[in-house]
């Protein structure tokens, strides 16, 4: 049970902050082995659990007399707070790199800075690509389509004022019933495919 409640501290701790998720099992860790050094005493569960409460109470009274509050255009400061929590992960190295990227998009997704207190992660979409390294990173204000173009049946890899068309359907050929192979045993057959492919999609 006491590891399960661990999990959970963390989890809950992730949700609500996004960080500090070491230090909550650290802090619960000390505060159970104090626990135990109690009711070996002989000092009644219900009295401590009073007591953390209690305990909890004055905590939270201090740390909100610490507190600074932070405007969200204040740039400087978010980048501040985000490297410091950025320097106990594994990237903390980069922390240079990705901590405008992290303040940025969070900015970017914003209805209104001056009024806004939460922002939906969701609005923001990470996408990771194999075969890069952290020093890859970028932010895209924009749409990002993890499937590439196909190059070799003439598909554009770059293109000015485009027309974006939102379609509810499927563009690739539809899958027969039975299970086929097909063997390209050269570059030219391949390619002679995916022309074959592009035309039947294209009408």
């Amino acid at each position: 049970p006491a590891a399960k409640m661990l999990v959970d501290l963390s989890q809950s701790q992730d949700i609500e902050a996004g960080d500090g998720t070491t230090t909550v099992v650290v802090l619960a860790g000390a505060l159970l082995n104090s626990c135990s050094a109690l009711l070996a005493k002989g000092i009644h569960p219900t009295a401590i659990a009073t007591s953390f409460l209690m305990a909890a109470d004055k905590a939270c009274e201090f740390l909100e007399n610490m507190s600074r509050p932070v405007e969200l255009g204040d740039r400087n400061a978010l980048l501040n707070a985000v490297e410091t929590c950025l320097s106990s992960k594994v990237v903390a190295q980069n922390s240079e790199l990705l901590a405008p990227i992290a303040v940025d998009s969070v900015l970017g997704v914003l209805e209104d800075i001056n009024t806004s207190t939460t922002v939906d992660l969701r609005d923001i979409r990470l996408v990771t690509q194999v075969g890069g390294t952290v020093d890859d990173t970028e932010l895209v204000k924009g749409l990002v389509l993890t499937k590439g173009s196909t190059k070799t049946a003439g598909g554009p890899s770059n293109m000015s004022d485009a027309k974006i068309a939102l379609i509810q359907y499927c563009l690739s050929a539809p899958k027969t019933d039975m299970d086929n192979n097909v063997v390209v045993s050269d570059y030219a057959a391949m390619d002679r495919i995916l022309r074959e492919e592009r035309k039947y999609i294209l009408g």
